[in-house]
């Protein structure tokens, strides 16, 4: 970890109010903490335009177990792809309604698309890809 340097940013006085109420609401204990979060987010964002950076992802999926095929089409897709699950976790919600979430980790362009097969398949209620890193471009 590289020598922390210190720097002054200008703020109009509603943003900077604006700007503390959310740093109360999320719990940090200082601005700093804050703004290195905020930059962090970007460089993470920014890895993820990299289409053939490595990236780190949830996938989380809710559907219908009862819905024809569905669970083995979601299946099926998932095993084409195992280089890209790390881990899926099942969760039963209720009677019908199931939870899934896959932890992918792979190139960019690859999570991606493996997302967008997955939450479009038909029958599936939601979807939704979180955005990760792998953190070693991220200090």
């Amino acid at each position: 970890m590289g020598q922390t340097i210190r720097f002054g940013v200008s703020l109009n006085s509603e943003l900077l109010e604006k700007f503390d109420a959310l740093c109360d609401e999320k719990s940090y204990q200082t601005r700093s903490e804050a703004i290195r979060d905020l930059i962090r987010g970007v460089l993470v964002q920014k890895e993820w335009e990299q289409s053939d950076k490595e990236v780190a992802g949830v996938l989380t999926l809710v559907y219908d177990h009862h819905t024809s095929d569905l669970a083995q089409r979601l299946i099926e897709t998932q095993h084409e792809q195992h280089d890209v699950i790390l881990s899926s976790m099942h969760v039963h919600l209720d009677h019908h309604n199931c939870l899934e979430a896959l932890v992918l980790k792979g190139p960019g362009e690859a999570v991606q698309r493996l997302s967008q097969k997955l939450i479009s398949t038909r029958g599936v209620k939601y979807g939704k890809l979180t955005l990760a890193t792998t953190g070693q471009e991220i200090v």
